[in-house]
């Protein structure tokens, strides 16, 4: 029997696995970089194992490190989580080597499945040479054969296209996994990404647990998943349950992983499986009434499965919530997370209040998750959960994904993986509410009111001035000092405290909370404010056509050949920068000459940094991340 389980991951999903070890009565081990030492999921476990370092490549990904921590630690068992090492046969063989159990599928599954090519083989699909590639295949979908996350994966639909486009593939997958293979398939266009979880232990026996759907994705990364996937023909999902079997079998599978599709009608065309638990496992145990991390360890340990698995029950649905803008092309955010709470749903998270979010890791916040006896009722549960949540930090995507679960096209189940390239402007929209700025300067104001602030005569108006965060908008505020208390023109002021002010608008009884945390940003519910002088400070003057960093990171690579004095045209990309798993591109804001170039590869960034200039008379640009 497992005694002593370390997690080989960080964040969210180690959080999770000590959350079922604790109801088992399991011991937790931890590891952590220089950057995680005070991260909730050191906090969490029964003891913690230091890696030396702050990047992945010198910490998490270091198997040999981890295995030792492992026995530093006492552990008799190691689970990997998803991410990092988690579908790496090299390091499940040096876990069971090293006398340990792997909580994972046997290094030969991991090894047949690892190369999305390889798997396809086994598959009986025949891949697409590079070569043969003509006008009439495109749309294509470059993607790199190891690795996830959207990661070394781009879509073509020009040929003229192609050769820059596997150039750029093969770098990020290269720098991602250590593996620079990437292929091309028909890209489905108008599909849905649709998946199949499936269980299995050593002695023949196989699971499929239903489907689920993944449509909502930006940058071919998930955002909005759900169980099981509606709309589908019986049909379909009959075909769907087979093949994800098939490749269970055809690898002797063990443990938890998924097989993925892209599904449109009556078609599915099978894209890769997942030698490991996804971030969406949530929705099937909601669906199924199971604990997925448990029914790992169990099969770990030798357990048999019942034959049958239990059956589905009702809808759950799961929202990622990111730091992360989805109006300034998805840049990560980082900072503070001053609070955090999503009420009466499943939050999985790896951040508590007061944690740091930094530039080394994925910027996923949390997951939080709804179920109800019908698809209608979870999304308005999601949904009106993530309304009521409070996010206080940097920049979330919350908002978007209120407006996302609300959406016709996703309600009505009509969605494809294009959903976010065509609606993302409408639902990214900053939607402030109007009297926030109002209900924060009452709020600031109602400490001073109580010591002299009205007089006999009637009082001038008060002016604040507010920013508001991240889209800039500048707000003017009146008020006044009376008798009465606090007032404004416009509404009626109920009562104000430093932490609430209740207006009446409009014959509406309205309530706002308010909160600071001493960085100068003021929240009303969740529209964060700045507070401003009334008078402006002097600016610094920006260079015309400088191109800044758009966020915190690190410089990957350059393009080809640029040097200082290099002529550069409109678009053209120029630097790439890396920020929490995510590659962001910099293009030449106009066509020009470079007159400086201060990036390099391998520098770190911080959020305005002078990456380089191109000299474009009496044109003022930033850097424009695609």
């Amino acid at each position: 029997m497992i005694s002593s389980i370390l997690v080989a991951n960080r964040g969210e999903i180690a959080c999770r696995v000590f959350r079922t070890c604790r109801d088992l009565g399991i011991a937790t081990v931890a590891v952590y970089s220089d950057a995680d030492a005070d991260a909730l999921h050191v906090r969490e476990a029964d003891t913690a194992v230091r890696l030396p370092g702050t990047a992945p490549a010198d910490t998490y990904l270091r198997g040999e490190l981890v295995v030792k921590a492992a026995q530093a630690a006492g552990a008799d068992a190691v689970h990997p989580g998803y991410g990092f090492l988690s579908e790496n046969a090299d390091f499940a063989r040096a876990v069971l080597d090293a006398g340990l159990v792997w909580i994972g599928p046997p290094p030969e599954a991991i090894e047949s499945m690892a190369s999305k090519t390889r798997a396809k083989d086994l598959m009986g699909i025949a891949p697409m040479g590079l070569d043969d590639v003509t006008e009439a295949d495109l749309p294509l979908l470059v993607k790199a054969s190891a690795g996830g996350g959207g990661r070394g994966m781009r879509v073509v639909r020009e040929l003229d296209a192609l050769k820059d486009e596997l150039i750029a593939a093969r770098a990020e997958a290269a720098s991602a996994f250590g593996d620079g293979e990437v292929f091309v398939e028909p890209y489905l266009e108008g599909g849905r990404h649709v998946e199949v979880q499936i269980m299995a232990d050593a002695h023949g026996t196989v699971w499929a647990l239903g489907t689920r759907d993944c449509t909502l994705q930006r940058r071919h990364q998930k955002v909005v998943e759900e169980s099981p996937a509606p709309g589908l023909a019986p049909g379909l999902v009959e075909e769907l349950h087979a093949q994800a079997v098939r490749a269970a079998r055809v690898t002797a599978y063990r443990g938890a992983g998924t097989v993925e599709f892209l599904a449109k009608g009556d078609r599915a065309q099978f894209l890769e499986m997942n030698t490991r638990l996804q971030v969406e496992h949530p929705v099937t145990e909601a669906v199924f009434g199971i604990d997925l991390v448990a029914l790992q360890i169990q099969v770990a340990q030798g357990e048999r499965l019942p034959d049958e698995p239990p059956s589905a029950r009702g809808h759950a649905v799961e929202a990622r919530l990111y730091a992360e803008d989805p109006a300034a092309g998805w840049a990560p955010q980082t900072g503070t997370l001053h609070r955090l709470t999503v009420p009466g749903v499943r939050l999985d998270t790896g951040y508590a209040d007061g944690d740091t979010i930094g530039v080394h890791y994925d910027p996923m916040l949390a997951k939080a998750i709804a179920y109800a006896p019908t698809r209608a009722q979870a999304l308005r549960a999601l949904a009106g959960a993530l309304e009521r949540a409070a996010v206080h930090g940097p920049v979330t995507n919350r908002e978007l994904l209120v407006r996302s679960l609300r959406h016709p096209e996703f309600t009505e189940a009509r969605m494809d993986t294009g959903f976010y390239d065509r609606h993302l402007d409408e639902l990214a929209a900053p939607a402030p509410d109007p009297h926030a700025p109002l209900a924060a300067a009452l709020a600031d104001a109602h400490g001073r009111s109580r010591f002299g602030g009205w007089r006999n005569l009637a009082s001038q108006p008060q002016v604040k001035l507010f920013r508001g965060e991240p889209d800039g908008t500048a707000h003017e505020v009146r008020y006044r000092h009376t008798r009465e208390g606090l007032s404004a023109d416009g509404v009626r002021v109920l009562s104000v405290s430093g932490d609430l002010v209740v207006l009446e608008v409009d014959g509406v009884r309205k309530k706002f909370p308010v909160s600071s945390y001493g960085d100068g940003r003021v929240y009303v519910g969740n529209t964060a404010l700045t507070a401003l002088p009334l008078l402006p400070e002097p600016t610094t003057r920006q260079e015309p056509g400088s191109l800044l960093a758009p966020m915190p990171g690190t410089v990957v690579r350059l393009a080809d050949g640029l040097t200082e004095g290099a002529p550069v045209t409109a678009g053209q990309p120029l630097i790439w920068l890396e920020a929490m798993k995510m590659e962001h591109r910099i293009s030449a804001p106009a066509s020009g000459t470079l007159t400086a170039l201060h990036a390099a590869p391998g520098r770190q960034v911080e959020v305005g940094a002078l990456l380089a200039v191109v000299d474009v008379p009496d044109v003022v640009q930033e850097a424009s991340s695609v």
